[in-house]
């Protein structure tokens, strides 16, 4: 049998990704900015229905992460997908149930 090569460093930051993504709000936040582009703060916390500080907790757990991306605009920050891969991973997932 052969051996397999592989990166652990890689595998670690890619189990670390996953781990961020795996939370009800965090999942709701990723398909909200897959449908609907990017958005303020504001607007994930009204259309969640979630407080502001519950909001910008887990957009900064998905930031941290690299799965979003965010740019100043004036006063507001706006998060989106840094790939659109990451929303394809959701559809998917909401299609395997």
């Amino acid at each position: 049998m052969n051996k397999i090569d592989f990166d652990l460093e890689h595998l670690e930051k890619a189990a670390a990704r996953l781990k961020a993504m795996a939370h009800p709000v965090r999942i709701a936040i990723i398909e909200m900015l897959d449908e609907n582009g990017p958005m303020c703060v504001s607007d994930v916390f009204c259309k969640l229905d979630i407080e502001q500080a519950s909001a910008s907790h887990h957009l900064n757990i998905l930031k941290n992460r690299n799965i979003l991306k965010s740019e100043r605009t004036g006063k507001h920050i706006i998060y989106s997908l840094n790939n659109e891969i990451i929303g394809e991973m959701v559809q998917c997932l909401n299609r395997c149930h």
